[in-house]
């Protein structure tokens, strides 16, 4: 099973300091926060995509091909890479020359984000998200799966004998999640190609991750791929914490009060009592995120969320040491103990190869 960290990439004022980090800040920030994440023994970095303020990550490729040079293990992924506004051909080839500068490091996870008015910005319409999302996919599939490329659809100029270069490392496509927090149309669409399914589990309820996560295994399923249980799941999850869990209360509370994207909502208590957040010691966090489990299934990636609503570097560091440190491994342990073993792990660019590897040799006549 994989761990690691999603950053949703915001510039926000600390709320017990008042200062506000600069765009130069935080985007070396995120850096070192990779590098910690890697020191520290965790698996994924993942980075958001957005093209509005207060975030800084327009561009995740260059600030992960950035990281991929200095890093040698950890895997590079995308919190959401916008499906819909933009253009697959630039997708595969953004993605696959990542690809190559990071050794196979790379994947991606597709998502249609959550700021409405970026569809205009980018000349597409929000009442067309879905579609646009099927169409696109489609069309970066074949874009990476096959050399020359004939395709005309509804929402771009057709191609004709196109080549996106360069092609994918070793003849092998990144492993593609696709996230969503509320569409069952994104789930079908992860079960019918037989991708990952990653759902962000920070807002809501576990009842309505239970039933996303369900339908998309049942499709998966259904589709052909596999049990229900070889599904390919991830998982994200907001945590903070301190050896005292008062002092972690004590301390977050601020930030959350004040958070952009929940603050000035419901009580801190509420909302971890609601939603999988969990501010306390580490035992705590271990204990809550094992519960995923009981209620998702066995699944192979586990991402947190520490780098918000104006958390001081400082602190988000050593966050990743308490993560490192006691959490993870605890949890690595206690989730391979209960996985059956025909659940797989994680999808990595050298199994892929291999598993591509298996099937031509499957379909090589015998002599």
């Amino acid at each position: 099973m994989q761990f690691g960290i999603f950053t949703v990439s915001d510039i926000t004022t600390d709320p017990t300091t008042g200062r506000t980090p600069s765009e130069a800040e935080r985007i070396q920030a995120v850096v070192t926060i990779a590098k910690k994440a890697e020191e520290v023994g965790l698996d994924v970095v993942a980075l958001g995509e957005h093209h509005n303020p207060p975030f800084f990550s327009s561009s995740p490729t260059t600030t992960l091909a950035y990281i991929a040079a200095q890093t040698t293990r950890l895997q590079l992924s995308t919190a959401t890479t916008l499906i819909t506004t933009n253009d697959p051909v630039k997708i595969a080839e953004d993605y696959a020359m990542l690809q190559h500068l990071a050794g196979g490091r790379v994947d991606l996870m597709l998502g249609r984000g959550n700021t409405g008015p970026v569809y205009p910005w980018f000349g597409q319409d929000i009442r067309n998200g879905i579609p646009l999302a099927v169409e696109n996919y489609a069309l970066l599939r074949k874009l990476w799966t096959e050399d020359v490329v004939d395709w005309s659809g509804r929402f771009r100029t057709p191609l004709q004998g196109f080549t996106s270069t360069p092609r994918p490392l070793d003849g092998v496509a990144p492993f593609v999640w696709h996230g969503s927090i509320r569409s069952p149309q994104i789930a079908e669409q992860a079960a019918f190609y037989g991708d990952g399914f990653f759902s962000n589990h920070i807002f809501w309820p576990k009842e309505h991750t239970q039933r996303m996560v369900e339908f998309y295994r049942q499709r998966f399923e259904h589709h052909g791929h596999g049990s229900a249980d070889q599904a390919i799941v991830g998982l994200g999850g907001q945590v903070f914490m301190r050896r005292n869990s008062q002092d972690a209360v004590a301390e977050f509370r601020p930030y959350f009060d004040n958070a952009p994207v929940y603050g000035h909502g419901p009580s801190l208590e509420d909302f971890s009592r609601e939603t999988p957040l969990t501010v306390g010691s580490p035992q705590q966090v271990i204990e809550r995120t094992l519960g995923f489990r009981d209620y998702v299934g066995d699944y192979q990636r586990q991402l947190f969320l520490v780098d918000h609503a104006g958390l001081p570097l400082k602190t988000v560091l050593e966050q990743l040491d308490l993560l490192g440190e006691e959490v993870v491994p605890v949890l690595r342990r206690e989730f391979a103990a209960r996985r059956p073993a025909h659940v797989p792990d994680a999808p990595t660019h050298a199994s892929l190869v291999a598993a591509r590897d298996a099937r031509d040799a499957e379909e090589v006549p015998a002599r």
